[in-house]
């Protein structure tokens, strides 16, 4: 779902992206850095060969469920600095 919707912003024209990596909450072990990291790399290698530079996106470890790092910083991710 990521690289359809990452394709069609691209093919329609966005010239801006955010990457808000979702369910932090659900990672093992819970809102781990490693695993941010790994779906970072994974996903800039995508977006780049769409035709975005991935330097110029930002990427943004999330809970939606819980809120982290929804409308303020969390104290779950200490290692995420806005």
């Amino acid at each position: 779902q990521t690289r359809e919707h990452a394709l069609l912003a691209y093919t329609l024209g966005v010239k801006q992206l955010i990457c808000a990596v979702n369910k932090m909450d659900s990672t093992s072990p819970q809102y781990s850095e490693s695993r941010y990291n790994e779906i970072r790399k994974e996903v800039s290698t995508y977006i780049k060969k769409i035709g975005y530079n991935p330097v110029s996106v930002p990427f943004m470890p999330i809970s939606g469920w819980v809120g982290d790092n929804m409308l303020e910083e969390s104290s779950n991710m200490p290692w995420f600095k806005c």
